[in-house]
């Protein structure tokens, strides 16, 4: 990397999960640089939800190497996500049709909830998990698939956790990180955004600036996603023994499925 950057740069890991960042320096110059982001970022850097994309190369082997300006931000607390910006800023990542119609061109199919129940059940037997709360649980995604027309699928982030919200020195916030992005029922977002850092007594003004009414429907089909996540989330921690980890995240799955009507044996 350093030598595709040419003399003078001096590069450093940016972190996170793929080692495949870099933050760049020459004199007062600092951008962002990372191996393989998501394609649509060039839409993004355009809607203001990322910072500036500033240039794409394609190196010999088929990489594609992207270049960001610099933000100099922090990561949200836990407690800022209830705040309008965060609700507004959701609202128009999920009504943004640039962003679908890119999304649909590259050929990407959408997140339906078979695809989630098949994928977190094959997840269970694979790690042989025998858990009887984890085995009701999915029996309970099986019998209650939501119905939503993929008519009104969004571009969903699916990782809307804190750490990736970024508010510069201007309060400009961005949403960062959309390695996991996908076509699916916008739901998938506001579940866990929600379930994890929204108090319950304001789920309908959050909803109201992000733009749609608190119905049944709705928080149905954030129940469905939501204990969807909570499995995924205890077999994840499950292959590495953090039981904690665990125990946190079945609380939540268990008091989901209290809410939904189903009483956990």
């Amino acid at each position: 990397m350093e030598h595709f950057m040419g003399e003078g740069w001096q590069l450093r890991p940016a972190g996170g999960a793929t080692g495949e960042a870099y933050v760049a320096e020459q004199g007062d110059q600092k951008i962002f640089i990372k191996r393989n982001s998501s394609p649509f970022l060039a839409v993004l850097s355009a809607e203001g939800i990322v910072p500036k994309l500033l240039w794409t190369k394609r190196l010999e082997n088929g990489d594609v190497i992207t270049a960001q300006r610099w933000v100099d931000g922090r990561e949200l607390k836990s407690y800022e996500m209830n705040n309008d910006r965060v609700a507004s800023l959701l609202s128009k990542i999920h009504q943004s049709r640039d962003l679908l119609d890119m999304f649909k061109r590259m050929g990407n199919h959408p997140l339906t909830p078979e695809h989630i129940h098949y994928k977190v059940s094959r997840k269970s037997d694979e790690i042989n998990i025998q858990d009887p709360f984890v085995r009701e649980a999915l029996k309970w995604l099986e019998d209650n698939l939501p119905e939503y027309s993929e008519d009104n699928y969004v571009v969903c982030h699916a990782d809307v956790n804190h750490n990736n919200w970024i508010s510069n020195s201007e309060n400009h916030l961005y949403l960062i990180d959309w390695d996991c992005a996908q076509v699916a029922d916008p739901a998938l977002d506001l579940a866990p955004l929600l379930y994890v850092y929204i108090p319950k007594k304001d789920w309908e003004s959050w909803l109201g600036t992000y733009g749609v009414d608190i119905t049944k429907d709705l928080v149905k089909r954030m129940q469905w996603y939501m204990v969807g996540q909570c499995i995924e989330n205890i077999l994840w921690y499950w292959q590495r023994n953090e039981f904690n980890d665990i125990a946190k995240w079945s609380e939540l799955l268990h008091t989901i499925l209290h809410e939904a009507g189903h009483h956990t044996s």
